[in-house]
């Protein structure tokens, strides 16, 4: 697992408050909303600011492709990359 997937599992846990699950729990393939980690649309704000707070990048909740990037670990991963990178 790299640092920045583990990074953002943490930050998915203590951000939303998930006090049962630890960063082995969550793959980085596995789907964050509905049926995969099972988070909602309030989670999805409160993620948001929280990636954008600790790694300092803009998320544009109104582009088509947001969602996209919330899909699953990897993917957050892979946006956060990319911004920082941008």
């Amino acid at each position: 697992m790299s640092e920045l997937h583990r990074e953002i599992k943490l930050l998915i846990i203590d951000s939303l408050g998930l006090e049962d699950i630890g960063v082995d729990d969550i793959d980085d393939e596995q789907t964050l909303f509905g049926e995969g980690l099972g988070l909602d649309s309030v989670d999805a704000l409160e993620l948001g600011l929280a990636i954008q707070k600790k790694y300092g990048i803009k998320i544009d909740a109104d582009a088509k492709d947001t969602r996209n990037h919330f899909i699953n670990v990897a993917s957050l991963a892979a946006f956060v990359t990319a911004k920082q990178a941008a």
